[in-house]
């Protein structure tokens, strides 16, 4: 039973040389450019060849570099810095600041959530609420309202800049590290329109 599997494997793979991957493919030298840089660019660019390091970072599924590589994740937490945090959850999306209240006004204070929508750098990428507590002087009774004054228009707008200065510096890292970007393909009618 053995021998039969192994030889049904064998000419299987046998059988498979005529298939295109494993095809021998004539290449003429003159084709391609005599320089190693313009070779590798070329084989990019035509999707003939791959990084190392692009298939370890492009994982994909869930990973957990999101601190340091989230635009939005970073403006906010560099937002917020001045408040402590009561949760920082990435794979829930959110950050929950502590009660907080400034210099002598111990009656009054504020918390602020931050919830991620989308992973972009846009204007319906999180959503801010701005909670404040207010107390009687002895500071016994308290009452909570959500208020969406400009205070949350200005830490979103805070937040989107920051992202939006991010997003910028990491992609001009990402250009400087990966010289040899895959190109995107073109329809026909827009190389037309550029030689025209």
């Amino acid at each position: 039973m053995k021998i039969l599997i192994i030889s049904l494997t064998l000419l299987s793979f046998l059988l498979q040389t005529a298939c295109g991957p494993l095809k021998y493919k004539k290449v003429d030298a003159r084709e391609f450019p005599p320089d190693p840089k313009q070779r590798v660019k070329k084989n990019m660019e035509e999707g003939r060849g791959f990084r190392v390091m692009d298939t370890v970072n492009n994982r994909g599924g869930t990973s957990y570099e999101f601190a340091s590589s989230n635009p939005l994740w970073k403006a906010t937490l560099d937002t917020l810095n001045f408040m402590p945090l009561v949760s920082a959850n990435y794979s829930g999306g959110i950050v929950i600041t502590d009660w907080y209240s400034e210099g002598e006004n111990a009656t009054e204070s504020v918390k602020i959530s931050v919830r991620f929508l989308t992973n972009e750098v846009r204007s319906d990428a999180i959503n801010v609420d701005v909670f404040i507590k207010e107390c009687s002087a002895d500071l016994k009774n308290c009452s909570i309202s959500k208020k969406n004054n400009e205070l949350v228009t200005e830490l979103t707008r805070n937040i989107l800049s920051k992202a939006a200065k991010y997003e910028k510096q990491r992609v001009e890292k990402y250009k400087k590290e990966n010289p040899y970007s895959v190109s995107t393909p073109t329809k026909e009618s827009d190389k037309k329109k550029k030689k025209d």
